[in-house]
């Protein structure tokens, strides 16, 4: 039996990593494609374990050959994930989850529309700015970027299948959990009875 296919967006900051890491922990048999990139490696990460990272040349070329199920350029930088793997992993019946933003999501319902989406988004924000100046990996400048085009890719919410805000960590690794064990059902993006999601975007589409 083919495996599930779930893609999981945010904006930067958002705890996207934090909460996949912690849903690969504690689901057995999930699998987390490892992406390709063309950005800089920075000291604590490892070619294969983060991303591949690759030149532009390389990415072009995978791109020409349709080596990619999805890529996207952001922040300058091209993000993309080889299909192979994710083809091998599901036919193997693992389900695969893929850590993307909202415009390879895309991509990815269009070729795979059996593959469920999950967007995550900060609380406030206040949380978003702070958790962005805790990594310590980026200039005022560039957090200012992002904090401005997190407010687009949180525009793109109601795209995806399913909606977590990341407000308490325990809570919201419990409700990716139940959205991949099949009982997402009170995380749907369609709901009509979510108002704390019309408030939060409402908010932290200001920053636009």
């Amino acid at each position: 039996m083919s495996g599930a296919l779930f893609v999981v967006a945010a904006p930067s900051g958002a705890g996207k990593t934090s909460l996949v890491n912690a849903a690969v922990e504690r689901k057995p048999g999930l699998r987390v494609s490892v992406s390709h990139t063309t950005r800089p490696q920075r000291p604590n990460e490892q070619h294969g374990r983060e991303y591949f990272f690759v030149t532009v040349a390389e990415f072009q070329r995978m791109i020409a050959a349709d080596q990619f199920l999805e890529h996207a350029q952001v922040f300058d930088n091209y993000y993309g994930t080889a299909r192979e793997p994710v083809e091998r992993l599901r036919a193997a019946g693992h389900d695969v989850l893929l850590e993307i933003d909202w415009q390879g999501a895309r991509q990815v319902r269009a070729s795979q529309p059996d593959c469920r989406s999950v967007f995550i988004l900060p609380p406030s924000r206040e949380a978003l700015e702070q958790r962005l100046r805790q990594r310590r990996t980026d200039s005022d400048a560039v957090i200012a970027r992002r904090l401005r085009d997190a407010a687009d890719d949180m525009s793109h919410y109601r795209e995806f299948d399913y909606v977590i805000v990341n407000d308490d960590f325990a809570r919201a690794t419990e409700q990716l959990l139940a959205v991949l064990g099949g009982q997402g059902d009170p995380y749907r993006a369609d709901r009509t009875d979510r108002p704390e999601l019309t408030r939060l975007t409402s908010s932290l589409l200001a920053l636009r």
